[in-house]
């Protein structure tokens, strides 16, 4: 496999770790950048970005649920603001979403996947998504699943609605335009949700590929979390299957739409330097030390009710932990369903951005991140020695 790009000195473990991606584990086409202490070391890209189309330098991709991660961010820059309370009732924003209960549901509820709100009694069609309108009236309506605050459950879809209506009541603009206007903007980062016609040209198609065998055997999940997703009627695949038919990424006008659960498009280079930004360790730091201790939390702890593994949670980002690995404990970020994955780290000073488009089963991450994540922290062990 060719692969393009640069590595700074003393990380080219790293690129080695990209091309067994290719060799070893299935990859098909993907880019990888890290930032260290603002300076960027790692910038590689190779494979397909599409059937017979090279990925390119300019390559971008479809991120799925890396996009949760840049909606949490306009939250909490609103929160470093001053004009949205965390602690505040959901509905002193939105005063429709009161309905069914749910009047004392705080904001940050919201974020850390605690407001009971992961499934629709009825799953929305792709139209009504694109519409955003009938997604929000929704999940306001939408009684909870759980007692709210009393357990947490990873939220696929409405994550974003629920965020994202939010940030839109605040505002008085879509959260898509928010975070174009005051992060994606002025940072230079090429990261959207909701793709503009004039960048459709670099988006590549995205894959299903089949897990990679490692040793010999096919990486396989539990056999309560396999039967979970397929049974129709467990809090799961109603969570997941929140859109019927299920949302093609590939489809011009699902990737114009703002779905910010799901759909956001970028490069590796801008979610590394989205990350780096969050972290504090870029030249143009997003978050004071208020809203990155928000961040990071943690404020969601153990068995999670619709991954059925236990996660950790801060408001809007996985933490390091056995089931979402990072670089260390102080990594926060967020993975997206088939691979892609994006962290940043303020003790190590890192921005980290992995994008592909093969898509592997999972929805926390694959062998392949974690093999660029092993590869990264050895070259700053390495370093630091």
């Amino acid at each position: 496999m060719d692969i393009q790009g640069e590595v700074a000195e003393g990380y080219q473990p790293v690129r080695e770790a990209f091309a067994r991606n290719f060799s070893h584990h299935g990859e098909v086409g993907a880019a990888f950048a890290l930032q260290v202490r603002g300076r960027r070391v790692v910038d590689l890209w190779g494979g397909e970005a599409a059937p017979g189309v090279p990925w390119s330098e300019g390559s971008a991709q479809a991120l799925r649920s890396v996009t949760k991660g840049l909606t949490a961010a306009c939250a909490l820059l609103l929160t470093q603001r001053g004009q949205l309370d965390l602690d505040a009732p959901v509905s002193t924003y939105w005063p429709e979403f009161k309905a069914a209960g749910k009047e004392r549901v705080p904001v940050r509820w919201l974020l850390s996947h605690r407001a009971g709100l992961p499934a629709l009694d009825t799953p929305l069609r792709v139209a009504e998504v694109l519409a955003w309108e009938p997604a929000v009236e929704a999940v306001a309506a939408q009684a909870p699943a759980w007692e709210p605050g009393t357990a947490h459950g990873y939220h696929p879809y409405t994550f974003g609605w629920l965020v994202g209506e939010v940030v839109r009541r605040v505002s008085g603009r879509s959260v898509g335009r928010w975070f174009a206007e005051e992060i994606a903007g002025p940072l230079g980062l090429e990261l959207w949700i909701g793709l503009p016609e004039a960048e459709r040209h670099r988006v590549g198609r995205l894959l299903e590929v089949p897990a990679p065998r490692v040793g010999g055997l096919r990486m396989r999940t539990k056999r309560s979390v396999r039967e979970a997703y397929r049974d129709p009627a467990s809090l799961t695949a109603r969570a997941f299957g929140s859109v019927e038919p299920a949302l093609d990424l590939d489809d011009p006008a699902v990737r114009a739409a703002e779905i910010p659960g799901a759909n956001g498009i970028g490069t590796a280079r801008a979610v590394a330097g989205f990350y780096a930004a969050l972290a504090g360790a870029a030249e143009d730091p997003l978050f004071g030390a208020a809203a990155l201790a928000e961040a990071m939390g943690p404020a969601s702890t153990g068995p999670d009710r619709v991954l059925m593994v236990p996660t950790v949670f801060g408001h809007g980002f996985f933490r390091h932990g056995p089931t979402s690995p990072m670089a260390s404990p102080a990594s926060f970020g967020h993975p997206g369903r088939g691979g892609s994955l994006g962290f940043g780290d303020p003790e190590l000073g890192l921005g980290f951005g992995y994008v592909t488009n093969g898509m592997q089963p999972g929805v926390t991450g694959d062998i392949r991140s974690r093999t660029l994540i092993d590869a990264v922290r050895n070259c700053l062990v390495g370093r630091a020695n």
